[in-house]
This record gives structure tokens, sequence and C-alpha cells, in this order.
């Protein structure tokens, strides 16, 4: 695989909705990425036609072929509201700037959806996602205590005003 580094930016990436045939890509990143991850079930069922969900993935041209799935996001736009479900990118893609398009991308998703203001829950341990959030305008709001298993951890809950 090739990187996202001095000749390539993340403007090279392609965001587009996830399809059915992207899983195996997604589960293997949802498993290196989280403790309790979602299975394929869940990911299906979010992927209905439906279902309040949107689902993107972020593919690198020229990393393979097809371009492999290097990060995505779920989120659920309800009424005005946009909730963050999920938001990962694989471990040998970090740190180039994929998790902020995709954000990017899904706030985009919610204000064109009619959203007027985004949450998430994050733990409180993710010091690294949480300046992320920040720097897209969202502030801690609240604590959901004992939110996260394995381990058991609280949850800042994260908000952003205006989309």
């Amino acid at each position: 695989m090739i990187g996202l580094g001095q000749d390539r930016s993340a403007s090279d990436l392609v965001i587009e909705p996830m399809r059915r045939e992207d899983l195996p890509d997604v589960l293997a990143i949802e498993v290196a990425s989280f403790s309790l991850p979602w299975t394929e079930e869940m990911f299906v069922n979010e992927l209905g036609p439906e279902t309040l969900a949107a689902m993107l993935v972020a593919r690198v041209p020229g990393a393979g072929a097809p371009p492999p799935v290097v990060g995505y996001i779920c989120v659920w736009l309800v009424s005005d509201e946009l909730h963050i479900n999920n938001l990962a990118v694989h471990p040998r893609w970090r740190k180039r700037g994929i998790a902020r398009e995709l954000l990017r991308a899904g706030l985009e998703h919610g204000r064109r959806g009619g959203a007027g203001a985004a949450f998430l829950e994050v733990r409180a341990s993710n010091l690294a996602a949480q300046g992320l959030y920040r720097q897209f305008h969202f502030e801690p709001v609240g604590v959901r205590p004992r939110y996260y298993t394995h381990p058991v951890e609280d949850a800042v809950i994260m908000r952003r005003i205006g989309l």
C-alpha cells in the first residue's frame, strides 16, 4: 500500500457511500479500531433502504485495484440533529487527514439534510479523537458514566451547534 505522504494529500481521497461489498474492509477496520466492534449484521442493517443512516467510506486511488477502503464514518440524521455513530481509519492509514475528511463529509451530509447540531460520544481516554472533534468546534456537554465496556469507561458527549 502507498501512503498519503508528501506527494499525496487527503484531497486525493475519494469519499463515497458505503456498499455491501465494502463490508470486509470496513469490518477489518472496525475490529482493529474498537474493543467491542459492530457486527456485519449491524452494518447491513444500517445499509438498508429504510434507515436514517448515511455510511461513507474513504478510498485512496492508486493504492490497489479496486482502491481499498481506508476509513469510514457512520452517521444518523434524525430530524434536525446529526449523530456521529462511528468514525474509524485503518491503523496503517492514520495521521494522514483521513478522519478529518470523513468527519467533514459527515457534517456536510448533516448540513445538506437540515441538521442544526451534531452529537457524538467518545471514550474519555481518547484524547486524540477529542482533539479532532474540537478542531471542528465540538464541545463537551456531558458524560455518560460507564457507557463503554471492554474496558469499562465513561463517554464524553460532545456537541457542535451549527453545521
